[in-house]
């Protein structure tokens, strides 16, 4: 389950992986301060794009909170299971595009630790070098959004079964969607199963983060 992100590209990056696609990009809530984050934690607020709510041919990025509270137990939402479902777009909940550059796993120590109990190895996912069709300089992870009566508008991500690439670190990944289907995901009308597939082998590049 992915619990950690990272988001180290500027605006300007992003405005263009758009209007590739001729999606005009609007900021409802003024243009935002994207500075570098190493380590966006659940709770923590970051940008997600969606479907503009004055023109559905545009896209707005606004910048909210990652996890809603979640039934009777309260635990953050923070990943969805994206298997067997479908999510369509309504004026309090609908699909997002969750804009990142990096995402991190942990894994239990190969080696057992004397004393006190080990900490998780940690891996940071990027784009492997040379990867096409999910963006330039960053991707797009599928993504909901939806209006909580306690923390306001929330965005968890989809997880999916992984690819090649993520498999040997952990059972789950969450979903990148390639760039070609970002518009039909915002969108809504195309059935979520239709869009979610795991990255072919070689889309990531996985680097060990030292503590």
């Amino acid at each position: 389950m992915c619990n950690e992100a990272a988001r180290r590209f500027a605006l300007g990056t992003l405005e263009q992986g758009f209007a590739e696609l001729h999606i005009p990009l609007r900021f409802p809530d003024s243009r935002p301060n994207m500075a570098a984050i190493d380590s966006i934690r659940i709770t923590d607020p970051s940008v997600i794009v969606r479907t503009a709510r004055d023109d559905a041919a545009a896209a707005e990025l606004v910048q909210r909170r990652w996890s809603w509270p979640g039934g009777a137990h309260g635990k953050p939402v923070y990943n969805f299971r994206s298997e067997g479902r479908d999510f369509r777009n309504s004026d309090t909940a609908g699909r997002c595009l969750i804009p990142l550059d990096g995402f991190y796993e942990f894994t239990d120590p190969g080696t057992p630790k004397q004393g006190a109990r080990a900490r998780k190895d940690k891996w940071c996912f990027t784009l492997a070098s040379g990867s096409t069709g999910y963006g330039g300089g960053f991707f797009c992870v599928a993504g909901l959004w939806r209006t909580d009566a306690a923390v306001g508008e929330a965005w968890t991500m989809l997880t999916a079964e992984p690819g090649p690439d993520v498999a040997p670190y952990h059972h789950r990944q969450i979903v990148l969607l390639p760039q070609s289907a970002w518009a039909d995901w915002i969108a809504g009308q195309v059935p979520a199963q239709d869009l979610i597939a795991p990255p072919p082998a070689g889309t990531l590049q996985v680097a060990p983060v030292s503590r």
